[in-house]
């Protein structure tokens, strides 16, 4: 059987993951320039990863076997900092230049980023279809009843 919420809660978990990295990626686009942090150093880029959310079911007491999971949608499992070294730019007018005239810059690279800004922007436009569908498909079966 087709559990409806439980597809919409799976799409709708799928759409706040998708927030989130839009959120980040905005974030590293905005400071693809700035080479001085409160943490000290040039900006370091973020990514997001994902991780699933199972849920455990047991199995009926009289069939043997493990317990089998069952997906429940997706969650955001940490945001890290790309460890990719910085870029060296020569610009000794900079106020950040070193001795040799040289600027760390940050590791964001402003067209990757907008790719998985497109990416992110398509998984999150991906969900809003699933649940439009969804929507539809309990619409037509109610429509079934009243008939």
């Amino acid at each position: 059987m087709l559990d409806i919420f439980n597809t919409m809660n799976i799409s709708a978990s799928g759409m706040s993951a998708n927030r989130l990295r839009l959120d980040v990626i905005a974030d590293n686009i905005a400071n693809a320039e700035t080479t001085r942090t409160d943490e000290g150093g040039p900006y370091r880029r973020k990514t997001v990863a994902f991780k699933e959310i199972l849920k455990q079911q047991m199995e009926p007491v009289n069939r043997v076997g493990p317990s089998t999971a069952s997906f429940e949608g997706v969650e955001v499992s940490e945001i890290a900092e790309d460890q990719r070294p910085f870029k060296l730019v020569y610009n000794p007018s900079h106020v950040d230049a070193n001795a040799e005239g040289y600027v760390e810059m940050p590791n964001v690279n402003v067209l990757r980023e907008m790719v998985d800004l497109i990416n992110a922007q398509r998984a999150y436009e991906a969900n809003v279809s699933s649940i439009n569908a969804t929507k539809a498909f309990a619409s037509a079966a109610l429509g079934i009843g009243r008939g």
